[in-house]
């Protein structure tokens, strides 16, 4: 059995050798290791990442290959790496080089997906944050994402944690949506597609990876953008994937209702502190971006010269 790990990485040396250090470490206590290769794509045309791949690969376990994709973006990015990976693989796994994986979580999405028969396995993503962010950024829980028991069906998945049988690759025909390679959320789209043509989609609750967040993200205005674009997003994929005017109206009727809750918040929030208000103004942000995606609306995050 072969398993392709696909890393996109951009101006994230530090990031990118954490998480390649995490990968040398992995573990397979219930099952022999399968055949496991890293794909190391650098979306920076002067392919400093991919200098280090060559520089470190004889270091590690697993074989390694990188290159660069000049061409800007992600979703280009990942079907650069997506393309390589397929070559004789038997699943692709995606890590993003912000996160790094604890020893075993290869071995519980693997597990996960032959038990259950799943064509897509997801795990949970648990922040760790840098020093210097404020306590209430932490308290406040605004970057925790949800958890499911283990072989519970699900219907998305996210690239920072996922494990896909290559099968669904090959069936769905395409993989990411370059459309959405300045804003992301060509990952959402993905596995929209995936979910809708009937693809078995589950949980691994243990195969746990680590997302660490930079000072750079810790802050109001980072998280409010973050809101705007998944609500634009969501509202993004849906009238491409489904575009029937039930959805629409049902859309429209989120987006409104987000609104209404946050500004529920807002007020409150002046009185009850900085996490009740930041709340707020997030369901105010999100269903603002819901209402404006289907109108061309974009936050394009990924035009950024930076790795943050």
């Amino acid at each position: 059995m072969k398993v392709s790990i696909c890393i996109i990485t951009f101006r994230r040396l530090e990031g990118l050798k954490r998480l390649l250090d995490s990968l040398n470490r992995l573990e397979f206590k219930s099952m022999p290791p399968p055949d496991v290769e890293l794909v190391v794509v650098d979306n920076d045309p002067d392919g400093l990442a991919s200098a280090l791949c060559q520089g470190i690969k004889a270091e590690l376990r697993w074989p390694l290959f990188s290159c660069v994709e000049p061409r800007r973006g992600i979703a280009a990015a990942r079907n650069t790496c997506i393309a390589h990976a397929l070559i004789g693989a038997d699943f692709v796994a995606s890590i993003d080089d912000d996160e790094y994986a604890e020893p075993c979580w290869l071995e519980h999405l693997l597990c996960a997906a032959l038990l259950h028969e799943a064509d897509v396995v997801t795990g949970p993503l648990i922040p760790e944050f840098e020093e210097g962010i404020p306590d209430w950024i932490k308290r406040g829980g605004f970057f925790q994402r949800p958890r499911f028991r283990t072989g519970e069906r699900i219907k998305f998945a996210l690239t920072g944690n996922v494990l896909v049988r290559a099968t669904v690759f090959h069936r769905m025909g395409s993989a990411f949506d370059e459309r959405f390679s300045m804003t992301g959320g060509e990952d959402t789209h993905f596995f929209t597609r995936v979910y809708l043509a009937g693809h078995k989609m589950i949980f691994a609750n243990d195969a746990v990876v680590r997302e660490v967040i930079p000072v750079s993200r810790a802050n109001v205005k980072w998280l409010l953008m973050r809101a705007y674009s998944n609500g634009s997003i969501l509202s993004r994929c849906e009238r491409d994937l489904m575009p029937s005017l039930k959805r629409r109206c049902r859309r429209f009727a989120g987006g409104v209702r987000r609104l209404v809750q946050g500004l529920c918040l807002i007020l409150p929030g002046c009185f009850l502190g900085r996490i009740v208000l930041v709340k707020g103004l997030r369901q105010f942000f999100t269903g603002l971006g819901m209402l404006a995606g289907p109108f061309g609306a974009r936050y394009q995050q990924y035009r950024q010269k930076t790795g943050e």
